[in-house]
């Protein structure tokens, strides 16, 4: 990363750049977090300096927030290139046409941020880039023998995020890694699947993340064998699943719910379906309380319309539906919710009356696995003000298929070795790896001739980075009350020499020699040389986060030593001025 030093020049951040100094550097650290800013790393990144928004989900990095950004690239940089990867560097602005040949123009969620140029062209910001790399493969790459090859770049993608919060986790722009395989076949895709999966797992440990490597759903992308990369933070906004006995994880949109055991329809069924009056119940917890039942006892019928029409689906009435699983157990990624005027249209009835028995013919029913241990249960009557008691699946109404359609919940079976209990984890995706397959190739003619001389589609995989939403992640997981406390690896300066008075011409002459000496042994070093009281000085070294700092002050002129502290662990140590520099490398190193 290249910046001007105050001194004239350039420099990157590292060996003999000159001196730098924090009363020459613009870090505008805040004393309180803006109030809309809600989550750790949102408070501490602003009041530290590193980030300010423009608009929601826009943010600008200011200098030390680009130095980390530039700290993590790097390290993204030498392990995708370890791994035989080559960058390269797409365009922003992808025309709608490449995505029609896709299919995901009107599809792809959330939805691109979209434009026309003045000749009335229509284009997207990229936010992701499989139509672009696949159109320009398969240009250039027309045999077997030209493969396997990766392909990646580190570039701004643009996504129109409804609701844009958190800070850096789900915002509208956003740095991001996106690598893409191009094999013959399925087993060369697995072999350079293996190699970014081992990649990632270099890359979040340099990072100092802890991660849990979990099942995933593939949502726009597409895809099989997905695993997202996901670092555990109360504050993330998704939500994984483990078991206590297994290596079960995964992602909860796509949590398997273990089948009940089949059970016996017991002797004395409801010959028909009774009609109650449910005047205004229009949710679960109207009817319960209405009919004074628990909510086990009603099934729930939820409308969808797709490309090859309308699915009712049915979970029990204290469940939840889980929309990935059905989209992806209909292979319908166009799964919508049905309109309300298209909800009357099927039923007769307002929202909230809707049930299996007596509903339109065009409607194709399925319904969770629970749903077949139960019987005489509570359903919408289809008729506005009015349900059904007393329904049983095959007397009153026929069914299409049974499918996994809940969220998993805590306590919920393990799918995997079934004696284990799942428990859920609030984390943040920071990863996400696919086996794309030929669903790109065929679509934008990505073909290859084979040994036999046959023309085949390659094979393909996806994987990717939030690399700026990885600055929140390490920040939520390496904090405390004071302020960050960045992993070494990441640090925008890995020593703060803090000069309490500035004044002083022989502290000055220490204080520039320790930073010196740093420099020249390759440790990034910030002198803290402000008109500031020492309070201010150690609060602020705090906030921002600093791995070490080395304190010149009153001591120093008594004693002649050097106060030096880690910002984890509080280790620290009083040193001669003559060894000082050679302590802090020591010290440095065990973190």
């Amino acid at each position: 990363m290249t910046l001007r030093c105050p001194h004239g020049g350039s420099f990157r951040l590292s060996k003999g750049c000159g001196l730098l100094r924090l009363s020459e550097f613009y870090i505008p650290t805040l004393r309180e977090a803006p109030g809309e800013a809600q989550i750790p790393s949102d408070k501490l990144l602003r009041r530290g300096g590193f980030i300010r928004p423009l608009a929601a989900g826009v943010f600008s990095y200011l200098p030390l927030g680009y130095i980390v950004l530039d700290r993590i690239e790097q390290i993204v940089r030498e392990e995708m290139n370890a791994a035989g990867a080559l960058e390269l560097f797409m365009p922003v602005m992808q025309p709608r046409e490449l995505w029609e040949r896709s299919g995901r123009w009107d599809t792809f969620e959330p939805q691109p941020i979209r434009f026309k140029d003045r000749s009335g062209r229509e284009f997207c910001m990229g936010p992701t880039h499989e139509e672009v790399i696949t159109s320009l493969v398969a240009e250039d790459v027309t045999s077997y023998k030209q493969l396997p090859m990766t392909l990646y770049q580190i570039q701004t993608k643009f996504r129109d995020e409804l609701r844009a919060r958190g800070g850096l986790i789900r915002v509208k722009e956003f740095l991001m890694k996106d690598a893409y395989s191009f094999d013959m076949d399925r087993d060369g895709l697995d072999q350079s699947y293996e190699k970014m999966y081992d990649a990632y797992v270099r890359i979040f440990e340099r990072c100092g993340l802890s991660t849990e490597i979990v099942r995933a759903d593939a949502g726009s992308m597409g895809g099989f064998d997905t695993r997202e990369f996901m670092a555990t933070s109360e504050n993330g906004e998704d939500t994984i699943y483990k078991c206590d006995s297994c290596d079960y994880a995964s992602n909860a949109e796509c949590a398997a719910c273990r089948a009940p055991e089949p059970a016996e329809q017991p002797a004395g069924l409801a010959t028909a379906p009774e009609i109650v009056s449910t005047p205004g119940a229009k949710s679960i917890e109207a009817v319960t309380q209405l009919l004074g039942m628990n909510a086990d006892r009603l099934v729930k019928t939820l409308l969808y319309s797709t490309a090859d029409g309308f699915v009712a689906a049915l979970v029990r009435g204290d469940r939840d539906l889980n929309e990935a699983k059905l989209a992806t157990s209909l292979q319908a990624p166009d799964l919508q919710m049905a309109t309300d005027a298209q909800v009357e249209e099927l039923t007769g009835a307002e929202v909230g009356y809707a049930g299996p028995v007596g509903i339109d013919d065009r409607v194709r029913i399925v319904a969770d696995h629970e749903i077949a241990a139960m019987h005489d249960f509570v359903v919408g009557a289809n008729r506005t003000d009015a349900h059904l008691m007393g329904v049983n699946v095959g007397k009153d109404f026929q069914l299409d298929d049974y499918l996994d359609l809940r969220n998993a919940e805590d306590g919920d079976a393990c799918p995997q070795c079934a004696q284990g209990k799942l428990y859920g984890l609030r984390a943040i995706e920071i990863g996400h790896i696919f086996k794309l397959g030929t669903r790109y190739t065929e679509a934008l003619d990505g073909l290859v001739q084979d040994e036999s001389g046959q023309q085949r589609p390659m094979v393909m995989g996806c994987y990717g980075i939030g690399v700026s939403r990885m600055i929140a992640a390490i920040v939520e997981q390496s904090h405390d009350e004071r302020g960050i406390i960045w992993p070494r690896s990441v640090a925008p300066f890995e020593v703060v020499v803090l000069l309490l008075d500035p004044h002083e011409d022989e502290l000055c002459r220490i204080a520039d020699g320790l930073h010196d000496q740093l420099q020249e042994m390759g440790v990034r070093v910030l002198l803290d040389d402000r008109p500031e009281r020492a309070g201010v000085k150690f609060h602020d070294a705090e906030l921002v986060g600093y791995p070490l700092r080395a304190v010149i002050g009153k001591r120093t002129k008594e004693t002649g030593q050097i106060e030096l502290q880690r910002r984890r662990d509080g280790v620290d140590d009083t040193v001669n001025v003559d060894t000082a520099a050679d302590t802090v490398v020591e010290m440095l190193q065990d973190l």
